[in-house]
């Protein structure tokens, strides 16, 4: 699969953050977050985010967004 131009990946995240969409497939996912698609694809599933349609894996961002902010390093000073 040809990788994603920045413009597009831009265009995603936009609808992202809008509520326009709120599912993403891995590639779009990973993409998105600016991680391997491996790395992504097995955060999504120890979230519990990912929805399997048909053949087709879809990732809630919600509920992926909620699970990385328990990766969270507090600030040092």
């Amino acid at each position: 699969m040809a990788r994603r131009t920045k413009k597009e990946i831009q265009e995603i995240s936009k609808e992202v953050k809008n509520g326009i969409k709120r599912f993403v497939r891995y590639q779009e996912g990973a993409d998105l977050y600016s991680m391997g698609l491996h790395t992504f694809q097995q955060l999504s599933k120890e979230a519990g985010a990912v929805y399997k349609i048909r053949g087709i894996a879809l990732v809630n961002t919600e509920v992926f967004e909620d699970f990385l902010e328990n990766f969270r390093e507090p600030a040092e000073y």
